[in-house]
């Protein structure tokens, strides 16, 4: 390989470190996405069974419901459960816009997972393959999962300090209409899903990031080497 190939290939190859909490976070948030029992957890712990009036065999419909939305082609949910012996239809005009909007969000996050991924290995495969050097993974490995850290320690301690302000910010910044603006009393996205239940998913999502950066990094602080490129 030629000087400007090798210079190449070394930039790449540092072009991990932005990648590295993108795919982590990326597939840390797919799957919380697509974990019922994660659902089915917020409605036992915040008695959603008593405030929307729905058997647990009918929440675990509506959390069934919800993940096949996120992942079909539909533009909009349509989502029946039965309450008090009759068909009911879950959610409302206003909270249907809303959910084509999380489901914008989510698609975006399986966009930014699939191409993180192929830029990993991509990446991965030429200098462990190609060049069979894949200690010169280690430094970009090992930054990536330092910056994961800082990024998800930061976000953590923001939250913790207020959690409110750090929700409403996020709504804000994430969608350009005032649809998540709902009333606890009447709607029942907003009953399914508590303030709290998105206090817990952070957590579960927050530590299994912080487990996944931690063993990237530790495993590449390993076989860092000082001087590590692409020669």
């Amino acid at each position: 390989m030629n000087k400007l190939g090798r210079l190449a290939l070394r930039a790449a190859a540092w072009g991990l470190v932005p990648a590295v909490p993108l795919l982590i976070t990326g597939a840390v948030i797919a799957f919380a996405v697509n974990f019922q029992p994660l659902y089915e957890y917020g409605f036992d712990s915040y008695d959603v069974g008593r405030t929307t009036g729905l058997s647990e065999a009918e929440l675990s419909r509506a959390a069934e419901g919800l993940i096949d939305y996120f992942n079909s082609g539909a533009e909009y949910i349509d989502l029946t459960v039965e309450k008090d012996g009759r068909p009911f239809a879950l959610f409302n005009d206003r909270e249907i816009v809303h959910l084509y909007d999380v489901k914008g969000l989510i698609h975006l996050d399986y966009q930014v997972l699939f191409w993180s991924a192929a830029y990993t290995l991509l990446i991965s495969s030429i200098i462990m393959v190609a060049r069979r050097q894949p200690a010169r993974l280690a430094a970009p490995l090992f930054w990536g999962g330092v910056l994961a850290l800082v990024i998800v320690v930061s976000r953590a301690v923001i939250a913790i300090v207020d959690f409110d302000a750090f929700f409403v910010q996020f709504h804000m910044v994430s969608f350009v209409n005032d649809f998540w603006l709902l009333n606890p009393a009447t709607d029942y996205l907003i009953m399914l899903f508590p303030g709290g239940f998105w206090r817990d998913a952070m957590v579960f999502v927050d530590v299994i990031i912080l487990s996944l950066t931690a063993a990237v990094t530790v495993i590449a602080w390993r076989h860092v080497r000082i001087g590590d490129g692409i020669s």
